[in-house]
């Protein structure tokens, strides 16, 4: 196994890696709308928080040397199902190979924040 680690997403807020690559094949943490740069979730309803959940996704599946179209599954979580359009919305603009998915309401994510994203994903 080899540990995945950016700058790029956020860091870890518990003891588990932004990623892991076993065999061919990248693990994804859960990444919440959280700016690297700032710590700060983002802010701008459930619309802006998914687009830094993607972006966090995306900078992690980079630093593991794939990217979005190798994604084969993911798993998202939201605060609210009432955001479920909205969310899907965005996620179709990155998740463009249309990777199986599963999608639950969640009672509340780190942060109080909107939505959280997980992927598995193939190396480039």
């Amino acid at each position: 196994m080899n540990v995945i680690t950016t700058k790029n997403a956020p860091a870890a807020i518990g003891p588990y890696s932004q990623g892991i690559i076993s065999g061919n094949t990248v693990y994804c943490s859960g990444q919440i709308p959280v700016n690297p740069e700032t710590g700060a979730p983002a802010e701008g309803g459930i619309t802006a928080q998914t687009e830094q959940s993607c972006k966090n996704v995306a900078a992690v599946l980079e630093a593991a040397g794939t990217s979005m179209k190798n994604v084969i599954k993911t798993t998202c979580f939201l605060a609210d199902m009432a955001d479920f359009a909205a969310f899907n919305e965005v996620y179709a603009k990155y998740f463009t190979s249309h990777p199986t998915r599963s999608c639950v309401a969640v009672k509340d994510l780190p942060k109080n924040v909107l939505c959280e994203i997980e992927a598995v994903a193939e190396l480039s």
